[in-house]
Parts: structure tokens; sequence; C-alpha cells
């Protein structure tokens, strides 16, 4: 690969002889036909000759970053899914467990645009890797927590956020740039679609793990074999494609470099970019307290109307019908976020 030795190492595609081919008709640097002055409308191959990937590879890729959208959501929602069992172990009530969803959501909050920049100047899948490596060595590491550090079980919640930021604000743009117009949004549609699915597998996960193994702490242990599984489909089945390359070639407005504060200040500017964030935000913030909550919530009532017993201090807490309502409610808030 020539000139891999001189460029940075985290900057650049994963392979640079996959990119734009020297004598490719209609492409800058070419030998070939010059290019039209009228924008070109790209196709399976004209995306194929940019990218360096068959629509096959490109179809794989989104596949991969799928699985890790529903793995990452997955994890997001196995908490809910054995709360009353965390808030038995570490003797705490409801306004000590709220913590745990408040400080993963202000980690990701805080750290979201943080990763979004870097993952405009730095390799997209090595970010990738080692946010997913990072989470899933933390999530497993918050299992093994003694009930008198319940301190520790919040700090290690708001570590997940970093690596849950690295991704989601990341692979999103991969997409981006491996597909143009409607087949885009087709694909980003598929990406987001494992919101819902895995919303309500992280219930279901996290309340039969625990009724299969008899222990909450192993609903934690899940999700980390399947991450180690999510940085190896990352390291040898995506290609980090040419940043905004597709845009450059297609009908859409070119891209020009600009500085931090200068996009700031563009977004400030813009009335529906503030409106939409404030309306999403309201959103989430309704969304995420009843994805935590209800579960619970459902269970007690159930202990009210004498249908449920309560769960008493050194038993499981019955989990039977929480899997059922909470991969109910996992869909719904799922469908609902994505409306």
């Amino acid at each position: 690969m020539a000139g891999s030795d001189t460029a940075p190492f985290l900057s650049q595609a994963d392979d640079p002889d996959d990119g734009p081919v020297s004598g490719t008709p209609g492409l800058p640097g070419s030998t070939g036909n010059p290019k039209s002055e009228e924008p070109e409308v790209l196709d399976r191959e004209g995306l194929q000759r940019i990218t360096g990937l068959s629509p096959g590879h490109s179809a794989l890729i989104v596949g991969v970053l799928c699985y890790i959208n529903l793995l990452n959501y997955m994890d997001r929602f196995t908490v809910a899914g054995v709360l009353p069992d965390i808030e038995q172990f570490f003797d705490i009530g409801d306004s000590s467990s709220g913590l745990i969803q408040t400080v993963f959501i202000s980690s990701y909050m805080v750290l979201a645009p943080v990763f979004g920049y870097l993952g405009d100047r730095y390799n997209r899948k090595y970010l990738m890797c080692g946010g997913i490596a990072f989470w899933s060595l933390v999530t497993l590491g918050s299992s093994f927590i003694p009930r008198e550090r319940f301190w520790l079980l919040l700090l290690t919640r708001g570590l997940v956020g970093v690596g849950e930021a690295s991704y989601s604000t990341i692979a999103p743009t991969l997409i981006a740039d491996l597909f143009v117009a409607d087949q885009r949004s087709r694909m980003l549609s598929v990406f987001y679609f494992a919101i819902p699915v895995g919303s309500g597998l992280g219930y279901i996960a996290g309340s039969k793990v625990k009724d299969v193994a008899g222990d909450w702490h192993w609903a934690l242990r899940v999700t980390p074999g399947l991450g180690v599984v999510a940085v190896l489909l990352l390291f040898l089945v995506v290609r980090e494609p040419p940043r905004g390359a597709v845009e450059r070639h297609s009908d859409s407005p070119p891209l020009n470099p600009t500085s931090w504060w200068a996009d700031l200040r563009a977004l400030a500017r813009n009335p529906s970019f503030i409106l939409s964030s404030l309306g999403f935000t309201a959103v989430a913030f309704v969304t995420g307290s009843l994805a935590l909550w209800a579960p619970a919530f459902l269970l007690r009532s159930r202990v009210v109307l004498g249908e449920t017993p309560p769960c008493l201090p050194g038993d499981s807490c019955s989990s039977s019908d929480r899997c059922l309502d909470g991969a109910r409610l996992g869909g719904g808030l799922g469908v609902a976020g994505l409306e």
C-alpha cells in the first residue's frame, strides 16, 4: 500500500488502494474522459468505484453495524429488566437506583459530541473497536461489584456511556459514506430498526438469564461476550470507506471543511435543528423514564393486586411477567422513538 507508512495511522481508509482508481472516467485525477460539468448521479458501479467496496460487501458492513446497534440497546435495557433485584442486592431505594440511568445518560450526552468530532477526523473503525472493547470490559466488571460498593456500579455505568457514545455517533456516518439517496435512507432505517428490537431483547435477556442462572449478575455478563464477537466482526469485515467521497461525486452540494466553532455557530442559527433537538430531548426524557421504571411499576402493581408474591430479602424477584411486559414496552418505546 503506497504511502501508508507516511500517513497518520488513524486518519486513513483501511486500504488506500480501494479509493478511486486513476484513469476512471469522470473522477478527479483521471486520465480518461473529462468530468462532465453536470453532477454525476451515482449507480452501484459508481459507488463501487468510489468506495472500493462491492454492493454485497457494503450490505454486509451494514449488517455488522446493525448487529452492534442491537447489542448497544440490548445492553442499555438489561439493567431495567433486573432493576428490582439490583435494589434488593445493594439495599437501595428508588432514588438511588434512578442514578444508574442518570449517570449513564449524562456521560453519553457529554461524550457523544466528542466522539462525533473524533469520528470526522480519525479512522472510524478503530474508534468503534476501541469503544466497544472498553464498554464490554466495563460491563463485565460491573457484574462483580460487591454489595457495599454501589458507587462503583454508578461509576461503571458512566464508563459504559463512553463506549456507547463512541459507536452511536460514528456508525451512521459509515453508512452515509457507503450509499446515496434512497438507498442510504433504506439502510439507515434498517440500522435504526435495531432500537426497538434491541430494547425488547434487553428486557428478555436481563430477566431470563437471571432466572436460568439464579443470579442477576449473569444478566450483565451476556452482552460483553457478544461484544467480543462485535469487535472481531468490526475488525475483519468493516472497511473504512473514503470519507465524504460519495458526496463529492453525487448531485449533493460539495462539502467544504469548516472549523469546530463555525459548525457550532451554524447550528445555533438553524431554527429547525434547535427545535428538532429540543423536541427529541423531550421524547427521550419521557421514553427513558418509562423504559427504566415501567417494568418495576408493573411488578409492584401485581404485588398490590395479589397476583405476584412480594420480592423479599434473600429471594429472587419474580420476572416471568416482567419479561413479557418489558419486551412489549421496549418495542413500543423503540417504535415511538423512531417515529
